[in-house]
């Protein structure tokens, strides 16, 4: 199953409105077919890892991340059917499917099929790797992830606001691979003003997946026009659309933390600045936190928070549990996600 799980993460961020589903198929102690959801959200895991499988399917076992599909589909066949008619023998599932049109059908008929099933297996890692999928139907927006890069003593950038760089190379690559792995990507209205982000992914064969870039802005353009003004740097004109995406342009403006829910991604990624930060933890709408360290002081600088709300101190623990930590280059890397969570 972690195996599976692994699968599944190579689609993270491309498969909306589908979960970005693995699924291992082993016979004989063998691994025969492998596949993960593709882009768009079709073909489907099972179905990758059956034709890859082929005749050696039938007698094995298949590990899938999500319970297999069992409703009609214009897009392609249902998998639960389909690993059925594979001649598959058992199927380990790590995860009820909470669409409503299979919810716990796919696993009925499997099971009405004569093939043995188990479920709950990687629970909380199949979870994790499919967060978006899941809080998107439990709260109706995308999973939230805030990236923070800050000194030693938390400042995003000197007092004179220059911030390049506070992170090293090794750093700001791994921050280019998580905007590979999010639909959309979120910076406030000044840091699109001062800085200009592209706000793209510029890994070696990765480009392609530069997430929809989101801009959170109360202002208006003065033409009053759905429209941000051309960036600073003249880099031509960033047209706004609306949030439902149904616009022209590539930008999309929204107003509050709240219109997230209209952003038609399931994972967001928040990159700045202190003051778009600290209204998505105000309003409690963060899951996820990317913290890259720098081993550096600055001292009265820009710091990348400020009030965010607590009442009192004792408020602010036990909301975060760390769950990796990892050095890029002489940076530090810290990931927590929202509480409860299991520990590293």
């Amino acid at each position: 199953m972690s195996a599976a799980i692994a699968l599944s993460e190579r689609s993270r961020g491309r498969t909306a409105p589908n979960p970005n589903v693995g699924c291992i198929i082993v016979r004989a102690g063998c691994v025969v077919g492998r596949g993960w959801t593709q882009p768009g959200g079709r073909p489907h895991a099972e179905a990758m890892a059956l034709a890859e499988a082929g005749e050696r399917a039938r007698g094995a076992t298949a590990y899938v991340t999500l319970e297999p599909c069992a409703h009609r589909s214009e897009r392609g066949p249902a998998c639960a059917p389909s690993l059925a008619e594979a001649g598959i023998a058992r199927v380990v599932a790590a995860l009820v499917d909470p669409d409503p049109r299979t919810a716990g059908r796919g696993l009925a008929l499997l099971r009405e099929a004569g093939i043995a099933v188990a479920e709950g297996i990687g629970a909380d890692d199949a979870r994790r790797a499919m967060a978006g999928f899941f809080i998107r139907r439990s709260a109706g927006r995308p999973f939230v992830t805030l990236k923070l890069a800050t000194s030693l003593d938390g400042c995003i950038a000197l007092a004179s606001g220059e911030s390049r760089w506070i992170t090293g190379p090794q750093a700001r690559a791994h921050a280019h691979l998580e905007r590979a792995r999010h639909e959309a990507i979120l910076v406030g209205r000044g840091t699109w003003d001062v800085d200009a982000p592209k706000l793209d992914v510029r890994l070696a064969g990765l480009e392609g997946r530069s997430p929809m870039r989101v801009v959170l802005t109360s202002r208006p353009h003065p033409s009053g026009a759905s429209r941000l003004p051309p960036s600073p740097d003249g880099r031509g004109k960033r047209p706004a659309r609306e949030a439902s995406g149904k616009g022209e342009g590539d930008v999309i403006r929204i107003a509050r933390p709240e219109d997230i829910a209209q952003i038609p991604a399931d994972h967001l990624l928040i990159e700045g600045g202190a003051q778009t930060a600290t209204a998505f933890l105000r309003a409690n709408l963060v899951d996820r936190l990317l913290l890259y360290r720098a081993p550096i002081l600055i001292g009265g600088g820009k710091h990348a928070l400020a009030d965010i709300g607590l009442p009192d101190l004792a408020t602010a623990h036990a909301r975060w549990c760390r769950i990796d930590t990892r050095r890029l280059g002489s940076d530090t890397l810290e990931v927590y996600e929202r509480a409860p969570c299991s520990p590293e």
